[in-house]
């Protein structure tokens, strides 16, 4: 079978702009979860030295592609225990925990303090205070993580498997004929969340972590789809914009709830910020003034039948080359 050749694999991650026709699944899973471990790798020292957030959230999203990338081809590769996607999932939530510290304090500080009363911003500021802490504990947290064993571990048996990969059978199958297979699982689970069914006029406690958790499916789809964006036409590209709206949609949603618990762990009892309270439920609402006319969408038959169908709709090489070219002349 064709696989990616040692002479091949310091430039896998190339494959993911081919337009070869005859590339097999175990070529571009191999590229998959090369572009993504360099991803991860790459932003280490600039993790740990701690003076740009941006950094930790790029991490934080190459893990979560890598843990996307082990589920759609986990019956493709065969990796040692140290990299299975347990061990990606445990240092994205340590990066998680961190991260939604660093948003959630920027969102109090910058979209929230400037427009509340002199004597309500010192309360805030209180708050932030007492979140500044819960932020070294949840960096040293980060710092435990990246520089212990099993970091180390997890990183050692990347690079090995990277240097050495090893297939099941179906890694020799061309990759064209079975992308709709690989996509339909994610689509179907995508479709059959609950969260479409959740109304707008009152949302419960549990009807809020369902939302979340359809966010959480929304960025898998859409990680599971970009990894294939080159092999798709324009409705393809359309939808994964679609989805990623949906997603920040959702994201700001819970960001309001969790920013919410988050003050009432932090500030004093019995202490309140009406105002912000106020702006925080009514950025909520405007919000899901919005959900409604998205979860009518996903939920008529005709446009469900048409994400189906659009996954058949493999483009052919020439014009999957084309899209590829032109994707990689807009990032440079």
């Amino acid at each position: 079978m064709k696989t990616v050749s040692r002479e091949e694999q310091v430039s896998a991650p190339s494959i993911l702009h081919s337009s070869h026709s005859d590339l097999t699944l175990g070529d571009y899973a191999y590229a998959v979860i090369h572009e993504q471990q360099r991803a991860i790798v790459k932003q280490e020292k600039k993790v740990l030295a701690d003076k740009d957030p941006e950094h930790l959230h790029h991490m934080r999203v190459a893990t979560r592609r890598l843990r996307t990338a082990l589920q759609v081809f986990g019956q493709v590769v065969k990796l040692p225990p140290s990299a299975q996607e347990k061990r990606i999932s445990s240092v994205a939530k340590v990066l998680g925990q961190l991260r939604d510290l660093d948003v959630q304090m920027a969102a109090l500080k910058n979209d929230y303090r400037p427009n509340l009363k002199e004597l309500d911003q010192h309360v805030l500021d209180e708050a932030l205070s007492t979140l500044k802490r819960e932020r070294r504990k949840a960096f040293a947290g980060v710092e435990d993580t990246l520089t212990g064993s099993r970091y180390r571990n997890l990183k050692a048996a990347y690079e090995t498997w990277l240097d050495d990969p090893d297939y099941s059978a179906l890694a020799q199958l061309p990759l064209r004929s079975v992308l709709p297979d690989l996509l339909s699982p994610l689509l179907s689970e995508l479709l059959l969340h609950p969260g479409w069914l959740v109304e707008v006029d009152s949302i419960s406690e549990e009807e809020n972590e369902i939302l979340h958790d359809l966010r959480k499916t929304c960025k898998h789809a859409r990680y599971q789809a970009e990894f294939f964006k080159s092999f798709y036409g324009k409705d393809f590209q359309d939808w994964i914009g679609d989805i990623k709206t949906i997603q920040d949609l959702l994201g700001k949603v819970h960001d309001g709830q969790f920013l919410l618990e988050l003050l009432a762990d932090v500030m004093p009892k019995r202490t309140k910020i009406p105002d912000l309270q106020q702006m925080i439920q009514q950025a909520e609402q405007e919000m899901m003034a919005e959900w409604q006319p998205i979860r009518q969408k996903y939920l008529d038959p005709d446009f469900r039948n048409h994400l189906h169908q659009m996954l058949l709709e493999v483009t052919p090489a020439a014009q999957a080359k084309q899209t590829a070219e032109t994707d990689e002349a807009i990032k440079n």
